[in-house]
């Protein structure tokens, strides 16, 4: 794919665009040609020539001269065009114009429009934010459009995609956390931990153990097998799977399963490992508007003055 970016290309564009716009002018002046034919008797035929029917000929009429100076004028715009604004291979233009810099533009007009509604936002604490129906109402048009297409309108997530109302939170569920995760978004990997476990039967009793740690139901026989095998996974779990938020591993003593639950999903993930990404979203939204919309997010599972639901 390199060979598309080289100034090679970038030539063979540019060439291929003005080579095609004089295409059109000689074109046009082959078409505007009127060749005169004589009939036998010596007057002008005004047909091509061919007859269809017996009687049905068609005409050699020039081009219309309106029509004609029309399309000169098109090509010629074009040529203006390409003069001073991008379109012929690498030449950005006398304007400097680029679909990128207008949007930064209008991102600066529009972060410039908001910035007063923002302000008032910018140090207010967790509490006073999520007791302001104005900052909730804006975090709330927040999450619905950068947020709802993983965590759905009614951010309860799906398999996959955690769910923001309940009080389990991989990377914590403070404000400053929740802040964090937006802003520089989230890479989570769980590594493939078959070879380290052992073979097919010692991930099975692995995961009935990991199943037991949370109440589910398993096969307790294998759950006691299984136990020395989790010494693979304390690392990031800890001895007690009660997760580890600052690597965003998950608490495996609660009834929380992020993609699935049962010996045959926690199996799946043992062997085949899992990664998952949070975008980051410090270059679309401000830190005021991340600031409220972390708000909004922490209101979702909680109750004002900061208690579990």
């Amino acid at each position: 794919m390199s060979d598309f970016f080289s100034s090679g290309w970038s030539l063979f564009v540019a060439i291929a665009t003005i080579v095609s716009m004089l295409a059109c002018l000689v074109l046009l002046a082959i078409a505007a040609r009127r060749k005169v034919v004589l009939r036998p008797d010596g007057r002008p035929d005004e047909t091509t020539g061919h007859t269809w029917d017996g009687d049905l000929s068609e005409l050699n009429n020039p081009l219309p001269r309106w029509w004609m100076w029309l399309f000169i004028v098109t090509v010629v715009f074009s040529f203006a065009y390409l003069l001073l604004y991008p379109g012929a291979g690498s030449h950005a233009g006398q304007f400097g114009w680029t679909s990128t810099g207008q949007y930064q533009a209008e991102q600066r007009e529009a972060g410039e429009a908001l910035a007063p509604i923002y302000a008032q936002f910018a140090q207010a604490p967790a509490e006073q934010l999520m007791r302001d129906p104005a900052a909730m109402g804006i975090g709330e048009r927040l999450f619905v459009n950068h947020c709802a297409a993983c965590h759905g309108s009614d951010a309860r997530g799906s398999k996959g995609f955690p769910n923001l109302t309940d009080a389990d939170w991989l990377y914590g569920g403070d404000l400053a956390s929740i802040e964090k995760t937006i802003a520089e978004g989230r890479n989570g990997l769980m590594p493939p931990m078959a070879a380290a476990v052992g073979g097919a039967g010692e991930v099975n009793q692995l995961a009935h153990y990991v199943l037991s740690l949370s109440g589910s139901p398993h096969d307790a026989i294998a759950a006691a097998q299984g136990k020395p095998r989790f010494m693979a996974c304390a690392g990031c779990h800890g001895a007690g799977g009660k997760g580890n938020t600052a690597l965003g591993a998950p608490d495996l003593t609660d009834k929380v399963w992020l993609h699935g639950w049962g010996i045959d999903a926690v199996t799946a993930m043992v062997v085949q490992g899992r990664s998952n990404r949070m975008p980051a979203h410090a270059e679309r939204l401000s830190p005021e508007q991340i600031r409220v919309l972390a708000a909004y997010v922490t209101s979702l599972s909680r109750s004002p003055a900061g208690t579990a639901p």
